[in-house]
């Protein structure tokens, strides 16, 4: 390997990290270089500044009317914006080819020097846009601030363009007739890849505002030295004798709710067995159709299916009213009776077919010789179904348990929210809806924060205490 080519191979290695350097700065809003005055949304990062022009102005209603601000240095401010985020887009691009063959990472280095020399470019239309802001005749209005991080991220941008040159230079020559190819591995890799950011972007990326639990913050403020607290809110949770209450009644009601859960996790399975025993595919699609429908309705509609079938005016109190049954209708709904087997039903009518679904992939990959040799030896259906097609679901639902009992704080908000009013409040509120009306509805962002983190770090030490426990019963594991 000559001196270019090995000097060639370390520079990727450089390249790709200011490529993923750059994505991720697409999705911070402490970092984003279009902050470039006080009436832009602290929480907007540099990917919603560029695509979301209504996001970007959302403040400056008084500000357009008074013609303290020009519109167009705001267009001007998001087509930059946009045009930035393209490019680094395509330095991402140009990085995953940079996995293939010679021809592979050509093209890539073409697209990332494309990419870094235009993202490079309209981060000036950016300043542009700042001086045309600056320059405004209420600058106690407006605001205006140039963004600290605008100088480091056009240094990044100017490294991946001289990376790339360099690339260009040293990288082997593209023989003619050679055609494009990357490994399978790392052809595999990258078709993962958009899974790894999905799970970044909504799963770890929101773990940043963990850090509102150790201030004392009121929705608008800014977190600085002056309202840091430290653990007081982690005190004050077990401490405070009324958030206390309500914390073990809210406990109790999640528990209890999600115990039922799991006490009917069978229950797919079971529904899936039997469908699988119809000899009438015609029959069974209509039915696994029909059934996995309501999980694509939404709470709302749901509750307002229920509304129409069980209030005072619904059809179960007309027909009871109609053939003399009762003087007067009853809202099932207003009733605090029963609340926890109430949303169990509801929960199971929504989710029975969707939960079968796997299960019944599962029935289809059961070896069909277990069940001639089942017929063999004389077994009927239902020892058939006892004996070859359990067995062969257990594995699959044993993950699925073990992940529930991982998720056994976390019911979901909507079903709750919607079915909840002044009778039945107190037994269903869980936790989920709690943290809801505690951080957005009272305001107590720091509050919430903390029972949030309590309830993820609970999460993850139950998932790894039943990846235990499922090691040491059946010997296998899903971690």
């Amino acid at each position: 390997m000559s001196k270019n080519l090995k000097v060639s191979g370390k520079l990727y290695y450089l390249y790709r990290v200011v490529a993923v350097l750059l994505f991720v700065i697409l999705f911070l809003p402490a970092v984003n270089p279009a902050k470039v005055c006080g009436l832009i949304n602290r929480s907007i990062s540099l990917l919603t500044s560029g695509f979301s022009y209504g996001n970007l102005i959302s403040n400056f209603g008084r500000a357009f009317k008074k013609e303290w601000v020009s519109e167009s240095s705001l267009r001007l401010l998001n087509i930059s914006s946009m045009l930035v985020c393209i490019g680094i887009i395509g330095c991402a691009a140009g990085a995953c080819l940079s996995l293939g063959n010679n021809r592979c990472r050509r093209l890539g280095n073409i697209i990332s020097l494309g990419g870094s020399a235009l993202a490079a470019g309209f981060m000036f239309g950016i300043y542009n846009a700042y001086l045309q802001i600056a320059a405004t005749s209420k600058p106690s209005k407006i605001e205006p601030a140039f963004p600290d991080s605008f100088y480091p991220i056009l240094a990044i941008l100017i490294v991946m363009l001289i990376v790339s040159v360099l690339e260009l230079v040293l990288d082997e020559r593209v023989e003619k007739g050679t055609k494009f190819y990357m490994e399978s591995k790392y052809r595999l890799f990258l078709m993962f890849l958009p899974f790894i950011l999905l799970a970044f972007v909504f799963s770890y990326l929101p773990l940043w505002g963990w850090r509102y639990a150790f201030f004392d913050y009121k929705s608008g403020d800014t977190l600085s030295r002056d309202n840091f607290v430290g653990f007081k809110w982690f005190v004050q949770l077990f401490r405070n004798k009324a958030t206390t209450s309500d914390m073990i009644r809210v406990m109790k009601n999640t528990l209890a709710m999600s115990g039922l859960g799991l006490l009917t996790s069978w229950v797919p399975m079971a529904f899936a067995i039997f469908l699988s025993e119809v000899k009438s595919l015609r029959f069974r699609r209509f039915v696994q159709t029909f059934t996995t429908i309501p999980n694509f309705i939404s709470w709302v509609l749901v509750f307002a299916i229920a509304f129409a079938i069980f209030s005072t005016d619904g059809f179960v109190s007309s027909f009871m009213m109609n053939i003399g049954a009762w003087d007067a209708g009853k809202n099932f709904l207003m009733s605090g009776d029963h609340v926890w087997i109430k949303m169990l039903l509801w929960g199971l009518w929504k989710g029975l077919g969707w939960s079968a679904i796997i299960y019944i992939a599962g029935i289809s990959g059961i070896d069909q010789q277990l069940y001639e040799a089942a017929t063999v030896d004389g077994a009927g259906r239902f020892q058939k179904m006892w004996h070859v097609t359990v067995p062969g679901l257990m594995s699959t639902y044993f993950v699925l348990l073990l992940m529930a009992i991982a998720g056994i704080l976390s019911n979901g908000m909507d079903q709750y929210l919607v079915f909840e009013n002044s009778t039945n409040t107190t037994d269903i509120m869980v936790l989920d809806l709690y943290v809801y009306k505690m951080g957005i509805v009272n305001g107590a962002i720091p509050l919430s924060t903390v029972v949030g983190m309590l309830k993820s770090i609970i999460s993850v030490t139950l998932l790894f205490g039943a990846n235990k426990v499922s090691k040491l019963i059946r010997g296998e594991t899903i971690i």
